[in-house]
């Protein structure tokens, strides 16, 4: 192929749990005519159980590992809008894969998050005291969102509305 040829997904959206990824995402779709894909409902549709469930039933390395090959296979298939699981920049492999893409980095402050998420529900990796847990995952993976990310976006006190426009314009794409 000549290095005019854009394969993959022409925006691939990362940041924590609860930010929005899969609601911008699919506003993103619509404004560019394009499909949206998640690659945690992937996982949960080829695994045909909930992602909370793999967790405690398999452990979170067999989890990881589903997540890379996932993330490798959406990346390589699709061309439209791709959102990942909150935890899928913390494999190296990935990093790298996405490195090659306009990844748009989602971010959001504690507060918003314990809004947001209400930090209760169906989070394997936040169950004991959310607050803390959450922070303690940020600081784990902030540095590997920013790092893979073409653009940051953040999305406290913002509508989702607001967030692809943004996300929009930060990558200097145009709606279809």
């Amino acid at each position: 192929m000549s290095g005019s040829h854009r394969g993959g997904p022409r925006i691939v959206l990362i940041g924590p749990m609860g930010v929005g990824k899969t609601t911008v995402g699919k506003l993103l779709a619509d404004r560019l005519g394009v499909a949206f894909r998640d690659t945690d409902a992937d996982i949960v549709a080829a695994q045909g159980r909930e992602i909370a469930d793999i967790f405690v039933d398999e452990g979170e390395p067999y989890f990881r590992d589903l997540e890379r090959r996932a993330v490798r296979a959406a990346v390589e298939e699709h061309d439209g809008v791709l959102a990942l699981g909150g935890g899928a920049v913390l494999d190296e492999s990935t990093r790298a894969l996405l490195s090659a893409h306009p990844v748009v980095y989602l971010s959001m402050d504690v507060e918003e998050a314990v809004k947001r998420t209400g930090l209760n529900q169906a989070r394997p990796l936040l169950a004991v005291n959310p607050r803390k847990q959450w922070r303690e995952l940020m600081d784990a993976r902030r540095h590997l969102y920013a790092e893979v990310a073409r653009a940051v976006v953040a999305t406290d006190g913002r509508i989702p509305e607001e967030v692809a426009k943004a996300v929009l314009d930060a990558l200097e794409l145009k709606e279809a």
